[in-house]
């Protein structure tokens, strides 16, 4: 039976919740399907809510919604707060020098379209990943393997270059390796495309409207244990404060993720006895990365001092009504190998100020710092699509300024947002650490190359080099103390060479009614545990 174990959230008045897929709200319709009414009209029918549509859901890319694809499809294990667990794959063995991983796969199980799920789909799946494979070089896996096969119908092997610690954690995320069906294969290739989205979870995708809503029903034939609710009709609504009055009138039951509500709406509803209210622990941190080939981002002094200059206390306080709290790290204590001794960047004017003057930066008579005629003047790249990323912007362009930094603020549209930062097209940019399960190792792992703006960032470091070598070390190595210690010296690096300032802490949030059970967090942030819910 396939089963999850899910992390709980933070004690206290607030109660427990689970993530859905993240993202930068766009422009969409609200229209729905006009069968979705009040609650009370509703038989074992969970209506939920995201902000655009469930677009591509071939589970080998990446432009789908993750929460749809993880109901729709299996992966070989299931990761749970106490480890892994098997899924489609029974068990496994590891050889001893970590580089074969041998897979007894589930015997019995079938996609939704009547085929086997045995070891010969779950290698064509593989065969399907790997045609790709540049795809998926973020994961270092993709990087060290070797070969698969299916010696028979329940066996399957992956063999690795080298031993490699987080393979059972990349196996278990919901993409790129989840199994969906070969008969969706485009001659057996998924690179550019699938003909449909079958998969072997919990729930089949029966119907959708582009832009307006999609619908899943319970997978009768699913080889685990059936979940109670049998429908999901998921609405698109873009407006934060129009999902939030679809809830009010029963028309929607679950309001779920960490970009669909706003701290103003959570707050309003902590002592509400029709709906309850979910925070989780920390998922991942809302950081700006400094570009340190930029000609003042290159002296450390000056990226210490906008440390020193950033009071995260007033941005959790003021933007986030204290529901995210300040970081003072790039990664929470929470994460796996995290927890360890750094000094914080204490918010101090007068320690930034100090800095500045040590670094040549001296105030001019118009207010702004210069150095041999160069006034200190940066640019600050926001994702014009996040109104939160827009204020905090604004926030620090008057903070800043007191002290005689010149910050320059402009917002682009995701995709040029993204793609400016990165080609390294910035001198500060928002970014946001990937969360669980995927930190620290994958998002350390992509920063060898220029995956996102970490590598063009850090390009300007003295010891990037030896940061890279560790971190390679760190995803072969075998030996668990070896392992931590050589992630100390890259956490504690990145941090004195101050390339990141951390913001806030972000948690998942959910808003829903109260005769809804079963609502908790996962260990995947972007998972969301429908078949765990269930009406009172």
């Amino acid at each position: 039976m396939k089963k999850k174990v899910f992390v709980l959230a933070m004690s206290g008045v607030l109660a427990m919740g689970l993530m859905a897929g993240c993202g930068k709200n766009k422009e969409t319709s609200s229209t729905a399907t006009e069968s979705v009414t009040s609650s009370e009209n509703r038989d074992n029918e969970l209506v939920f809510v995201n902000y655009r549509d469930i677009r591509d859901l071939n589970p080998h890319l990446y432009a789908g919604e993750m929460y749809a694809q993880s109901i729709l499809y299996d992966t070989l294990v299931s990761i749970t707060e106490d480890g892994y667990e098997g899924c489609l794959a029974e068990s496994w063995t590891i050889s001893e020098d970590g580089k074969t991983y041998t897979f007894k796969i589930r015997e019995g199980v079938t996609f939704s379209d009547g085929t086997v799920c045995d070891a010969n789909a779950i290698l064509a799946n593989f065969n399907a990943i790997i045609e790709n494979k540049e795809r998926h070089t973020w994961l270092e896996m993709m990087n060290l393997l070797v070969g698969v096969s299916a010696p028979d119908d329940h066996t399957f092997v992956i063999e690795l270059s080298e031993a490699y610690y987080p393979m059972l954690t990349e196996l278990g995320c919901i993409r790129p390796f989840a199994m969906i069906s070969p008969n969706c294969m485009i001659d057996g290739s998924t690179k550019d495309g699938v003909e449909g989205y079958i998969g072997t979870g919990p729930y089949i995708l029966t119907d959708f409207v582009t832009d307006e809503y999609a619908v899943f029903e319970r997978n009768e034939n699913y080889w685990g244990e059936l979940p109670e609710i049998e429908k999901i009709t998921v609405k698109v609504i873009p407006d934060n404060q129009t999902r939030i009055m679809a809830l009010e009138s029963g028309e929607i039951d679950l309001i779920f993720g960490k970009n669909m509500l706003d701290a103003d709406a959570i707050s309003q509803y902590v002592e509400s006895d029709e709906f309850e209210v979910a925070l989780s622990d920390p998922t991942s941190t809302r950081h700006i990365v400094l570009n340190t080939t930029n000609d003042i981002l290159n002296d450390t002094l000056v990226r210490q001092a906008l440390q020193h200059a950033t009071n995260r206390e007033a941005i959790s306080e003021g933007i986030f009504y204290g529901l995210e709290e300040p970081a003072d790290t790039l990664y929470a204590t929470t994460v796996p190998y995290c927890d360890i001794d750094l000094e914080p960047y204490e918010y101090s004017a007068d320690t930034a100020s100090a800095m500045l003057e040590e670094a040549g930066w001296t105030m001019g008579s118009n207010g702004v710092r210069e150095k041999d005629g160069k006034k200190l003047e940066l640019d600050l790249l926001y994702n014009s699509d996040s109104v939160t990323e827009k204020t905090i912007s604004e926030y620090l362009q008057s903070e800043y300024l007191k002290l005689g930094i010149s910050l320059n603020i402009h917002g682009e549209e995701e995709q040029s947002y993204r793609d400016n930062m990165k080609a390294g097209n910035f001198d500060m940019v928002f970014n946001i650490c990937w969360g669980m399960p995927y930190d620290p190792q994958s998002s350390l792992a992509a920063m060898r190359a220029p995956v996102y703006g970490d590598y063009a960032a850090q390009l300007g470091l003295a010891d990037k080099e030896e940061i890279d070598q560790a971190i390679t070390s760190i995803l072969t190595t075998t030996d668990e103390t070896e392992r931590q210690e050589l992630y100390e010296f890259v956490l504690t690096r990145l941090h004195e060479d101050a390339v990141y300032i951390p913001l806030t802490f972000e948690c998942n949030k959910a808003l829903y009614t109260t005769d809804l059970e079963g609502v908790h967090f996962g260990t995947d942030q972007y998972d969301v545990p429908f078949a765990d819910m269930y009406f009172e």
